[in-house]
């Protein structure tokens, strides 16, 4: 099993790209034994950002990758577009017999994904290595 660079022919790799009036997303992709790590740092709303996120988990999924823990630490804003990326994209995990795991939700995350009823659908982690671990 790998613990650096990624699996399946996906290199671990860091896409930024500069959004609108100054809207900023960061996403780093890491591998941790046969589970992808995706930081996200940044605002995760409709546009670019989502359209952007999108793209790095159809190439995670093409790539055979079901396992995801998302590091929402750093997001600092997350719309309805963010959420129903996360939500599909859960359900896309799961019928591939994997997931997609949240590690430590920003405050914003949280409340935003309480408000919509939504927080209950993931399993929330504050330790990244429980969050890898929870896939055993």
């Amino acid at each position: 099993m790998s613990t650096g660079a990624g699996t399946a022919g996906f290199r671990s790799h860091e896409l930024s790209a500069l959004f609108g009036k100054g809207q900023h997303l960061e996403i780093e992709v890491r591998s941790q034994s046969d589970v992808k790590v995706i930081k996200l740092r940044g605002r995760l709303n409709l546009g670019e950002a989502v359209d952007r996120m999108r793209d790095t988990f159809e190439d995670l999924l093409n790539a055979g990758q079901t396992r995801f823990v998302i590091d929402l630490a750093e997001v600092s804003m997350i719309d309805s577009s963010g959420i129903g990326l996360l939500v599909r994209y859960l359900t896309a995990a799961k019928q591939r017999a994997g997931s997609v795991k949240l590690l430590s939700p920003s405050k914003f995350a949280v409340q935003t994904l309480r408000m919509t009823g939504l927080l209950k659908l993931f399993e929330t982690f504050d330790d990244q290595e429980r969050a890898v671990c929870s896939f055993q």
